[in-house]
């Protein structure tokens, strides 16, 4: 992490958000480096009875040349503190939406959620998608905020490895963090996920900082505030929690590195500058490219900082996933608007668009691969892509060559006015650019 930096000695400082168990707030590592804390839960977030906080908060910032013990890897990075686990250890989804929203209004670039819930499309009792949560991490991602999350521990879920990451981490454009061992392998605790498992960060048998009213319980221990000096889960900690802080601190230096980057070209660099882990590198569950156990493999930090090709391009409609408030309205009668689509991180586009009663819409998708649909909602519609919702499709595109076209109210004049919702989305591993020409009469 530290290789990138014999050019570049110097980075802009830059806030990163913690929501977690709160932090030792009089710990040196963290002296002047807190720009803000606050509690969802009750009590102080600068007090941290659980230690995993503090844990999380020293492997992104520990002070650097402080004397003291470690450095974090995020070495310009100020902590913005959000208690959001209450004294039980249970996070309440009301306190984590509400922390998010508050770091996003503080001025977090990145947000570090090292916290999940069991996703499990199959059971839907089990699964624990909340839409409040997804909400919060939205507007977090459209005010430009970097979200990270762990992809989960199996010792949550129903079996081991579970095949599934957790949520938030399987939700749209956020980096879902994976674990790794020293030796390369990826532990059977770390979630898999063929889409949303991103990249992979050490995760097991790390040090940091811990509540030093913790370490004090072995007072003849001789790194007090450190986990050397804790309770049993910290001496030899594993957890995809640990490896979501690294990718965090990871994204700090990343974005210091590019700071006129955008977030989702900054979330490329992570994720596509990843070394890829295989057998020949310790992971012989891991298949060469991307795959569920490791996504693009392990995160260099160096690289991505270093990169020397051009960055991705731009995609100024972003987040546009869902119908609703989700998608982005077209205005003018005749629109040519390029954008590009990601299987794993950005697999739909929906454009909102106003057809008065007898009008008519001639919409042209073009310049993409083969792997694109293109379909015309009817207004009303709150999801696309669900089920219950195909009673909503209005239209379907037609294959001409490589471009597609949805052509609605030729043939008869439309007789429902409305917002109609217009959704490009690839159904193959992969990623493409595509230009989307919407005329309506």
């Amino acid at each position: 992490a530290f290789d990138a930096w014999l050019q570049r000695p110097t980075l802009p400082s830059v806030c990163v958000a913690v929501l977690d168990s709160g932090i030792d707030g009089g710990h040196p590592e963290f002296a002047g480096r807190i720009a803000a804390a606050r509690s969802f839960v009750g009590g102080s977030a600068r007090r941290d009875r659980h230690g995993h906080g503090t844990f999380i908060a020293g492997l992104i910032a520990a002070s650097l040349n402080n004397g003291e013990g470690i450095s974090g890897m995020a070495f310009p990075a100020q902590l913005l503190v959000a208690k959001v686990v209450r004294p039980d250890g249970v996070v309440p989804l009301e306190a984590e939406a509400r922390a998010i929203r508050w770091a996003v209004d503080q001025g977090a670039t990145v947000i570090n959620l090292s916290l999940g819930g069991v996703r499990d499309p199959a059971d839907q009792s089990r699964d624990s998608f909340s839409p409040l949560e997804a909400n919060a991490v939205e507007y977090a991602i459209r005010r430009g905020v970097i979200v990270v999350a762990a992809v989960g521990n199996g010792d949550n879920a129903p079996e081991m490895p579970w095949r599934f990451a957790s949520y938030p981490a399987a939700l749209p454009h956020v980096l879902g963090v994976s674990a790794f061992s020293r030796d390369g392998s990826v532990p059977s605790f770390s979630n898999r996920d063929p889409v949303y498992n991103d990249v992979a960060a050490p995760g097991d048998e790390l040090f940091s900082t811990l509540p030093r009213a913790i370490t004090a319980r072995r007072p003849l221990c001789a790194d007090q505030g450190y986990s050397d000096c804790g309770p049993q889960e910290y001496l030899r900690p594993q957890g995809t929690s640990f490896a979501a802080a690294v990718a965090s601190a990871g994204a700090v230096l990343v974005r210091g590195a590019w700071p006129n980057a955008r977030r989702e070209q900054v979330m490329a660099l992570l994720q596509r500058t990843a070394t890829d882990m295989t057998s020949a590198t310790g992971c012989r569950r891991c298949a060469e490219g991307r795959d569920a156990v490791s996504g693009w493999g392990r995160l260099n930090v160096a690289a991505a900082v270093g990169y020397p090709g051009r960055l991705a391009p731009v995609d100024r409609t972003e987040p546009n996933d869902d119908a609703g408030a989700r998608s982005f309205r077209v205005r003018k009668r005749t629109v040519n608007r390029s954008a590009s689509l990601d299987f794993w991180d950005d697999q739909s586009d929906v454009y909102a668009v106003r057809l008065r009663r007898g009008g008519r819409l001639v919409a042209t998708l073009s310049r993409a691969t083969s792997n694109l649909n293109l379909v015309l909602w009817k207004p009303g519609t709150r999801r696309v892509n669900e089920r219950r919702s195909l009673a909503n499709v209005a239209a379907q595109s037609v294959s001409l060559g490589r471009v597609k076209v949805v052509r609605f109210g030729l043939q008869s004049r439309i007789l429902r006015p409305g917002i109609y919702y217009l959704q490009v989305s690839i159904t193959e591993p992969g990623a493409t650019a595509y230009t989307l020409r919407t005329v309506r009469r």
